[in-house]
């Protein structure tokens, strides 16, 4: 492997981190943490990463002078979304070590593509994503297999948290969403007898080791993520073992550098359906945090350093709650409160992270709880108490 970038102390080593948000900020605590600066590129002066990092560069994600700059400061650099361009992966790759690469991110940001490479993928992962077809005109519409309905029509690009997605039962259902998205080009996915949903963690190094989390449960509300819960109520060792053969196989096959999730569906009858990707730590990796030997975020700073990965060993069962905006407002008005921080921190094993924003809006990402505890039922009973301290429906 290509000599690792060791964190220094004169000059202090710098990572790059494409984007501002939550993610970017818990990147930095992590790296830092390691001993290393961190630099921001991020379009908005005041952000979640950039509130913490050491060098902030408040530029748009496309331009030359601040893309220059950021490849001048790192000695690796990373994303923190997977909407970044992938030209600008693909510039910074040319003069800095960029993990993952802007083929890998091209890939995932991209339905039609992501869904071509699980098939060409299959042979190697033993699992299919779900039947599809790509819509893109009028005559796409005219020509879906009735086997494909009722099914979900989602965009080609900039997808997530449940946007630009759109349940249709005909093809009248489909002319109507095509039309409501602009036009522009989807991917119709047939709705399946959906048991559960799990995520797969898992990290590469630039040396072709990989390693892979415990598998994490998660449920969905509105299509943003609700809880994740691991170990996983439901999933037995089987299908444990089945997503995380899939999930190595697939990272491979990317020849990915950095922490990907992969997100699957299990069916009704077992069946695993891989479904999503995200080339970047994840929303349903946070329990890692305070719940594994090495966070995600640790992780991701020793793949794009190229330093040996972290163990991924679970020390205790663990339930993380996402907090959204709606937890600051009184039932369905509009008065804003605070929540009541002191009583989610006096519930056993609470570790609370809130990501620096100061515009609590309803379906906005503002943090999230973790809760440990010797055994599972012990955390999900906080959780049950912290939902009810929160005013969260269980």
């Amino acid at each position: 492997m290509t000599e690792a970038f060791l964190p220094t102390a004169t000059p202090a080593a710098v990572l790059g981190v494409m984007g501002g948000g939550q993610l970017g900020r818990m990147f930095a605590h992590a790296a830092q943490a390691m001993g290393y600066q961190v630099a921001v590129l991020e379009p908005s002066r005041v952000s979640p990463a950039g509130q913490v990092a050491e060098h902030l560069i408040a530029t748009s994600y496309t331009d030359p002078d601040g893309l220059a700059e950021l490849a001048r400061q790192c000695v690796a650099i990373t994303t923190e979304f997977e909407n970044v361009p992938a030209d600008s992966m693909a510039w910074l790759g040319e003069r800095s070590f960029v993990a993952p690469s802007a083929s890998c991110v091209s890939i995932a940001q991209d339905r039609i593509a992501e869904k071509r490479f699980f098939v060409d993928c299959a042979p190697a992962s033993s699992v299919m994503p779900a039947p599809h077809k790509t819509i893109a005109s009028y005559a796409d519409i005219d020509a879906i297999d009735d086997a494909l309905l009722p099914g979900i029509l989602k965009t080609v690009r900039m997808g997530y948290d449940g946007k630009g997605q759109v349940r249709v039962r005909t093809r009248e259902d489909v002319r109507a969403a095509f039309d409501s998205m602009g036009g522009v080009a989807c991917l119709l996915e047939k709705m399946l007898p959906l048991a559960y949903e799990v995520s797969v963690l898992t990290a590469r190094g630039a040396d072709g080791q990989s390693v892979v989390y415990p598998i994490a449960e998660n449920v969905h509300r509105d299509g943003i993520l609700f809880t994740t819960t691991v170990p996983g109520p439901n999933v037995s060792a089987a299908c444990a073992k089945q997503a995380q053969d899939a999930a190595t196989a697939i990272v491979a096959q990317l020849g990915y550098v950095g922490v990907l999730c992969i997100e699957f569906f299990v069916l009704e009858d077992g069946t695993l359906v891989v479904n999503e990707m995200a080339p970047r730590p994840h929303n349903s990796g946070h329990y890692t945090i305070d719940a594994c030997v090495t966070s995600q975020f640790a992780q991701q700073v020793r793949a794009m350093a190229r330093l040996p990965l972290g163990e991924v060993r679970q020390h205790s069962p663990a339930v993380m709650l996402n907090i959204l905006g709606d937890a600051w407002f009184e039932g369905d008005g509009d008065t804003l409160r605070e929540p009541a921080w002191d009583r989610i921190l006096a519930l056993p094993g609470a570790n609370l992270h809130l990501y620096g924003k100061d515009d609590p809006r309803r379906g906005r990402k503002m943090g999230h709880v973790t809760f440990v505890a010797p055994t599972l039922d012990q955390a999900r009973a906080s959780l049950r108490a912290a939902c009810a301290i929160l005013g969260i429906p269980e």
